[in-house]
This record gives structure tokens, sequence and C-alpha cells, in this order.
């Protein structure tokens, strides 16, 4: 049981619910390969049936830890630290990325957009889910637009979310890893015939990093 001065240190994003801190290369999306410090917050209620850290969705498991203190850690190892989740908006993430960019590093999110935007970013990733839409406020703040590939539907789903965004979001398709031998030959020849879309892979996977 959360007592009443850490609830308030939480909302204030002094302390947030550390599922998991660590130093390796950035596996999806634009920044692929890139060395990052990975922050992963816990709590999610998106509720993605393949979601491979369904760990990270109890916050409650997870427990309060001090922002300065992950700030800390991160600046031993990284020029540039990714949060993600779980649902990384679910918590104030403002006093977070303050801390990192006073310290001269950026600051990475990856979020399904649910939740408002709070922190200061130097690029937003939005994977956005059917299940639980973005809030419209977002779209139009995003770098980079990464639609998880599990069905043929998804290529729809990818369409109508990139009418949304900027036309200087940069755009993804990956194949959910579990369907990756079926659908990565129909993203290859669906991205082929619409060039404004790029391939992404969890190459971390494929490397058997983190």
């Amino acid at each position: 049981m959360i007592n009443e001065s850490t609830q308030q240190l939480i909302n204030k994003g002094e302390m947030l619910p550390l599922m998991e801190e660590f130093y390796t290369i950035q596996g999806e999306g634009f920044y692929t390969g890139k060395a990052a410090y990975f922050i992963r917050i816990g709590g999610c209620d998106v509720g993605c049936h393949w979601c491979d850290v369904k760990e990270s969705w109890n916050s409650k498991i997870h427990p309060p830890t001090k922002t300065n203190d992950i700030v800390n850690n991160a600046v031993k190892y990284a020029n540039t630290v990714v949060v993600t989740g779980g649902e990384p908006l679910m918590w104030n993430l403002d006093y977070l990325t303050n801390s990192l960019q006073n310290k001269n590093i950026k600051t990475h999110i990856e979020t399904s957009g649910s939740y408002i935007l709070t922190g200061k970013w130097d690029w937003i990733c939005l994977s956005p889910k059917k299940n639980k839409l973005p809030l419209e406020g977002i779209y139009n703040q995003v770098n980079e637009l990464k639609i998880i590939v599990y069905n043929k539907h998804d290529f729809i789903f990818a369409e109508e979310q990139a009418a949304k965004v900027s036309d200087k979001c940069e755009l993804f398709l990956q194949p959910e890893w579990s369907k990756r031998e079926k659908m990565t030959p129909q993203i290859i020849e669906y991205v082929m015939k619409h060039p404004k879309w790029k391939i992404s892979l969890q190459t971390h996977k494929y490397l058997n990093i983190p």
C-alpha cells in the first residue's frame, strides 16, 4: 500500500513505478541501431493481447522509485533516453524529462497516446492501438508513427492513423513478432506500393539483446 507522502511524490512525477532500466541498442523504428538508456515504467490499461511485456501492466508490483535516482543512473551511460512501458503517459513525466534535459540528455518516448501528453520530448513515437485510441491532441505533435501489423486490417488502420499526423511524421509498419513470417512479406509488398511507409523490425530480438 502506497502511503500519502509517496503518492504525492508520484503525482508530481518525483517518483515513478519503475519496472526496469537498462542500456541497450534501440531495436525499432526511426532510431534503430542507436545506443540508448531505456526507462520502462509500470502500468498499462491498453491491454494488447500480443504484448511482450505483460508484466508491466500492473503498476502496483513495480516499486515507486525516486526519479532523481533514475536520472542519475541514465547519465552514467547515454546521451539519449527512451521512456517506455507499459503506458508511460499514465504518469506525470514533466519532472523526469526536465531533469534529463537539464543534463543534456535527449528524451524520447514510445506511447499509445491514450493519455494526455506530459513531459518535454525531443522525439515522440506514437504506436496507436485499436482498443484504446490516441487522444486527438497528440497527433500533431508526434515525430514517428509506428503501426504494429498483426493482420491485414492493420493496413487499413495504419492509413486511418497516418491521415491524422503531420506531413513531417515518419511512418513505419512493424510486423507483430509472433506473426512476422506471415506478415513481413505482406508489409514488404505494401511498402513498395505505398513508399511513404518504411519497415520497422524488432532487430533487438534478432540480435538477442534487451
